[in-house]
This record gives C-alpha cells, structure tokens and sequence, in this order.
C-alpha cells in the first residue's frame, strides 16, 4: 500500500471554483477493513480480505497484528493475516495508539486467548471515547477487567453466555461483545446493538468462520458460542463515507458525480438530505449519482446512529451548509468535540458560531482561501470541499488524517476535475 509515510509535514493546495464531475469507484470500508484485520485474530491460519482500501491504517493495523505474532502479508486490495495457534496478549503501545481502531482485538484475543492487554488507543481527536461498555460486556461475559498504568487488561478462566442491554448503540462495544461472545459457552444477546454495514459485515466474516450470529443489522443480536473458528476469504464491503463525501462534493460544486462500488441503502438519509438542498440523486444496484444544478439550499440535519445521519459526515454537512443559500443548523449527538472543524471553516470566511451540540452556518455563494488545518480524518476531507468552494487557493495542513481514511485522494479528485496539489508545508 502506498500511503504517504510523510504527510504530517504536508499539504493540500486546493484551487477553488472548479466543478467536480465524472465517475469515480470506492473500496473498501476503513470502518470495517480494521475490524476484520482483527477478527482473523480469532482462527489459526491464513484469512484473506479483498477490496481493501490502500490507506495508512491498514499497514497501522498490520503492525499492532505483527506485535502479536502474526503474518502480514499487503499486496495491492489484498490483505492475508496467518494467525499461529498461539498468539501474544500484550499490544504494543506505540502501534495500539497510532489508531483508535486497535481497540478491536480487544474482544478476540478475550474470546481465544482469555486474556489482553491494550493501551488506551488513539486516532481522531473527535471526543471522549471511553472503554466503559467494552469492559462492561466483558465483565458480564465472564472477564475481569481492571486498568493498570495506563493499560486496560482483560482477562478470563471461562466465559459463558450473557444478556448485555447498552445504554447507547455504540459500534465499538457491539463489536467487543459480539466478538467475545462467539467463542463463550452457551447463547449472549446484546440489546440496542449497533446497526451499522460495517457491524453487518464483521458479524458475516464471523458467520463464514463458523460462528452463529443472527440479528446482524436489528437492534438485537444473538449469539450462540461455538468451539473454534476457521480462516476463510472474505470481501470488505464498500466505503459509505468515502462516497458520500464524494457525493457532497458534486452538491457543493454544482457538479455531477457517480459513485460505484457502493450499497445505495448504506447512504439512504443521507441521499434524502442531499435531494433535500436541491441535487437529484439517482441510484443503482451498486452505485450513486448526484447532480447539482444551482446553488444548495440551507437545511437542518443532526447525526445519530445508523440509520441516521452519520458522525463521520458532520464535517461535509457543514461544508456544505457553508455554500448553502440560507441558515443551517448542525446538530451533534455522538462526538462533543467533532465541531473544531468549524473554526477551520470560520478562517474561511464563514459565519458560523457553535453553542454546545449545535452549529449556526450562514452560508456565502463563495467562500474565502485560506490557510486551514485538518483535525481529523473527516474534518480534512471537509476542508478540501470548501476550498474547492473558494475564490483563490486553500492551503490544508496536517493531512496525515485523510490519509488514515481516503485511499488514493489526490488522485480521486483530480479524476473528477478537481485541481489539487500535494506538497511540503513550509512552516
């Protein structure tokens, strides 16, 4: 994979007033690939994942992976992890805090080994994301969980089934549970389970192991534990963000998008916003098209879990509210601090304010260049947006972030008539 090993000390020129326009294909899931990657913690021998997308995570994950003992193997979309029969327990914290997605072997190496130890993991600097519903799950499943100088350990003679009814469908602790559960003695149900395509996909991954998982995608997941698990090839589904930013982009350049590679019911509210600004959004059994003819008009939207609008699109929905015609009004449910994207968007000439979990945009026809700074994936994709929607050239810093989530991006936009440029930041 060829993510930029460079790019803290990098930046996108974005050159605005360009429509983007074209065809562009999605890979997959960086929500899901991770998760997968430590799924195949859970049988000996060689799991393969296909349609992996070519972003710096991956090799991330490869190396928390590596540190317990397996073989990574990246070539091309293709990712093969041999797991031996016996694996280590320990993480290794530089690896483990590079992404928050590490959090996820958690509940495997529970689940076969009886036992981990995991530093408080990094990634996005979106909010407070604490391990309390993990270490809960596990706790009712049987484990021990305590912290010690700074590391969460987990650990567990037997575990047997249980009954674990989340306070907030939160996707991590669904995968934790459900994971760890796979492999207890007897049946666990997890009530308000995450629903989202990626929780699906891991649970259909566990499924063609051996596992017996029904519920997947409800409110309410079932797990009947198994003995052992088998490597099999798996296909990562396709990335619902990544296209939907792209399908943003057409709305706020009044340009015409199509988008393959993707399940149209992933973005199904978030295709119902975007008709709802004015785009006309067609789609087909894998794919989108968004077309937007005249300047968006202002709506509200607020994010929630699947099948609402998604955290991880806050940052385009204020970019685009940025050019709207009108006042929006974002409001955040999941993340308190995922709003440090709008002091970005302010430097651009925006006249936007927050008040606790709401956003106020009074969107301009043209934005102003500026010198902006990615705090996060999400937020770094969003700044290019708008800078596309400027009157000169942006300048985004700390692009590190997008490439931890969009495989290829300089490219991609370029594919589509955008005009950007990567280089060294110079401060």
């Amino acid at each position: 994979m060829s993510a930029q090993p460079d790019s803290a000390k990098e930046s996108f020129l974005v050159t605005g007033g360009v429509r983007l326009t074209g065809e562009i294909p999605v890979s997959g899931a960086k929500n899901s690939v991770l998760k997968l990657m430590a799924v195949a913690l859970m049988a000996e021998g060689r799991t393969t994942l296909t349609n992996c997308p070519d972003i710096s995570d991956v090799p991330a994950m490869a190396d928390v992976l590596r540190h317990l003992g397996c073989t990574v193997e990246i070539t091309g979309d293709t990712v093969v992890i041999d797991t031996p029969a016996q694996v280590g327990h320990v993480a290794d914290d530089k690896a483990a805090q590079r992404l928050r997605a590490s959090v996820c072997i958690l509940g495997p190496l529970v689940a076969r080994h009886r036992r981990a130890v995991l530093a408080m993991p990094g990634g996005d600097a979106i909010g407070s994301r604490p391990l309390d519903w993990h270490q809960n799950g596990l706790s009712l499943l049987g484990a021990t969980t305590r912290m010690d100088h700074g590391r969460l350990v987990a650990e567990a003679d037997e575990l047997r089934g249980a009954h674990y009814k989340l306070k907030f469908p939160s996707v991590g602790a669904t995968e934790t549970f459900v994971t760890a559960a796979v492999l207890a003695k007897g049946t666990s149900v997890l009530e308000n389970a995450a629903r989202e395509p990626e929780i699906v996909d891991i649970c259909e991954l566990l499924s063609e192991m051996g596992a017996q998982i029904s519920g997947a995608g409800t409110s309410t997941i079932t797990v009947e534990g198994v003995d052992e698990l088998r490597p099999v090839s798996h296909r990562v589904i396709g990335d619902r963000i990544v296209a939907a930013t792209w399908a943003y982009g057409a709305a706020m350049t009044r340009g015409d998008v199509t988008v393959r590679g993707i399940d149209p019911m992933f973005l199904h509210v978030v295709l119902e916003y975007l008709h709802s600004v004015g785009a006309d959004v067609e789609t087909g059994p894998d794919h989108i098209r968004v077309r937007q003819d005249r300047r968006p008009t202002a709506r509200n939207v607020r994010t929630l879990p699947f099948p609402g609008f998604p955290t991880d699109l806050q940052p385009m929905a204020i970019a685009l509210a940025a050019v709207s015609d009108g006042l929006s009004v974002v409001t955040e449910n999941l993340f308190e601090s995922r709003f440090r994207f709008v002091e970005e968007m302010v430097r651009m000439g925006v006249d936007a304010e927050t008040d606790g979990h709401h956003a106020k945009i009074r969107g301009r026809d043209r934005l102003d260049s500026a010198t902006v700074w990615a705090s996060d994936i999400r937020a770094g994709a969003g700044l290019v947006l708008a800078g596309m929607c400027a009157d000169d050239v942006t300048e985004v810093c700390e692009i590190f972030h997008v490439d931890r989530g969009y495989p290829d991006f300089v490219q991609n936009v370029r594919s589509l008539g955008g005009v950007i440029e990567r280089v060294p930041t110079y401060r």
